[in-house]
């Protein structure tokens, strides 16, 4: 049975990575071994073809698709069979596989995975951290956090808290450049941009009132990660635009200050999302409570006066145009 079981999860893996190679890394096996299975997966059934090689790499024949579907259904329904003995013998047990934004993943959500392992020895933890926005269904996450708009799909969400920017820049910077009273006088200001942000340029949005003012940042210094903005920030090399998650604890020390009070910047979320079909697994419930009781319904990394201008500014734009987020960092 087991070895029919092994056949069965090589056999997705194929399908769902594309190819043997990247299905035997996911697998932690040889590639020799995810093909000898799938060989024998394939006898097994008469010598049916379920796989065949295309000039992308592997993609499963008519029969091999339709015997995926059922495939997929049957390890899914043995999962949760396991899963809930397990959980009568001694609570939430199994294998949670997670994707993560690297920024906040690193500085926030690692720790709190720590302290969630530790609560449950019986969970196994698989995160990968990165920017890049993975595929659950087809690369088998359980779940994904992640940051600002979600686009319309299938996936399940839930909120865990929100996710707020301000603009900040160091004493040093603002002492030989000026303060900006304005969202327009940034224009005259070294900015500190973030080059991988969606549609091919970050945009910058405050709120005026029932408005809002967007423009596109320009300066010498641009990165595609979080921390490096935050860094050039403290250094004084300019104005940038980050979330409080990062640039909370430089704020609170002196080393970055506030700036544009009067026009704060649209709220994001945080948000986890899961794919879809039925009830999520009791171990991956679990994380999803922890995580929602870990970082909300105000994080903790929020400064008083963020927390303070994002109320003020809620309240009087009830009724205003919201920006996009970027999902970023």
């Amino acid at each position: 049975m087991d070895g029919e079981l092994d056949d069965l999860r090589a056999f997705a893996a194929v399908v769902e990575a594309g190819g043997f190679t990247r299905a035997a890394a996911r697998l932690g096996l040889a590639k020799s071994i995810v093909s000898r299975r799938v060989a024998r997966l394939e006898a097994s059934l008469g010598g049916a073809r379920l796989l065949a090689r295309t000039t992308r790499g592997v993609s499963p024949t008519e029969a091999g698709a339709a015997f995926h579907a059922r495939a997929v259904r049957v390890l899914a329904e043995l999962d949760e069979a396991r899963e809930e003995v397990a959980g009568r013998e001694g609570g939430v047990a199994g294998t949670l596989r997670i994707a993560a934004p690297l920024s906040f993943g690193t500085a926030h959500l690692a720790p709190a995975l720590a302290r969630f392992a530790a609560e449950h020895p019986r969970i196994a933890l698989d995160v990968a951290y990165g920017d890049r926005l993975v595929d659950l269904v087809a690369e088998r996450f359980d779940a994904a956090v992640r940051i600002g708009t979600l686009v319309d799909s299938s996936l399940v969400a839930r909120r865990l808290a929100p996710v707020r920017l301000a603009a900040v820049a160091s004493p040093a910077y603002l002492a030989v450049r000026g303060t900006p009273e304005r969202p327009e006088d940034l224009a005259a200001h070294d900015c500190l941009v973030y080059s991988a942000a969606a549609n091919g340029g970050e945009t910058w949005r405050f709120r005026a009132g029932r408005s809002v003012v967007s423009l596109r940042p320009h300066g010498r210094f641009r990165a595609d990660n979080g921390e490096a903005l935050l860094a050039a920030a403290v250094a004084g090399l300019g104005v940038a635009v980050l979330p409080t998650f990062l640039a909370g604890g430089a704020l609170r020390s002196g080393a970055l200050l506030p700036l544009l009070p009067a026009f704060p910047i649209p709220e994001h979320g945080l948000h986890v999302v899961r794919p879809p079909g039925g009830a999520a697994p009791a171990r991956l419930r679990a994380l999803i409570d922890f995580l929602a009781a870990r970082f909300g319904p105000e994080p903790y990394w929020d400064p008083c006066w963020g927390v303070a201008a994002a109320d003020g500014a809620d309240a009087a734009l009830s009724a205003g145009p919201k920006g996009r987020a970027s999902g970023r960092r």
